[in-house]
C-alpha cells in the first residue's frame, strides 16, 4: 500500500500545478483545464484520506463522485460560454473578453 504521504504531496504538486496554471495562463480553455486538475487533486485527497483513516466506509469516494459531476457540469457550462464567445470573436483570450460585464 502506497503511504499517505506520498499521495498527500502529490495531490499537492498538482494543486500547485492547477493553480499555477489558473493564475498564469491567457487561454480561457486551458484555464478550464487548470481548474479540473485542481479539483482532480482535491478528490484524490479525498479518496486517501476516506482510505487511510475509514476503510469500511465510502463517505470520501461519494464525496469524490459528487465533485466529479460538479467539475463536469462546470465544464460543460464553461465550454459553452467560451464557444458563445469564439463565435463572435476571433479569439478567447482572457483579458480581452469584456462581453460578460455590465
Amino acid at each position: 500500500m502506497i503511504p499517505l504521504s506520498w499521495v498527500v504531496a502529490t495531490s499537492a504538486i498538482l494543486f500547485g500545478l492547477g493553480l499555477y496554471g489558473a493564475l498564469s495562463l491567457r487561454n480561457a480553455v486551458r484555464i478550464l483545464m487548470c481548474i479540473e486538475l485542481m479539483l482532480n487533486s482535491v478528490n484524490l485527497n479525498l479518496v486517501a484520506f476516506s482510505r487511510y483513516l475509514h476503510p469500511d466506509q465510502p463517505r470520501g469516494l461519494v464525496l469524490a463522485i459528487f465533485i466529479m459531476t460538479v467539475a463536469a457540469a462546470e465544464a460543460a457550462v464553461g465550454l459553452a460560454i467560451f464557444l458563445t464567445i469564439a463565435r463572435n470573436r476571433t479569439d478567447i483570450d482572457v483579458d480581452k473578453i469584456q462581453l460578460l460585464k455590465g
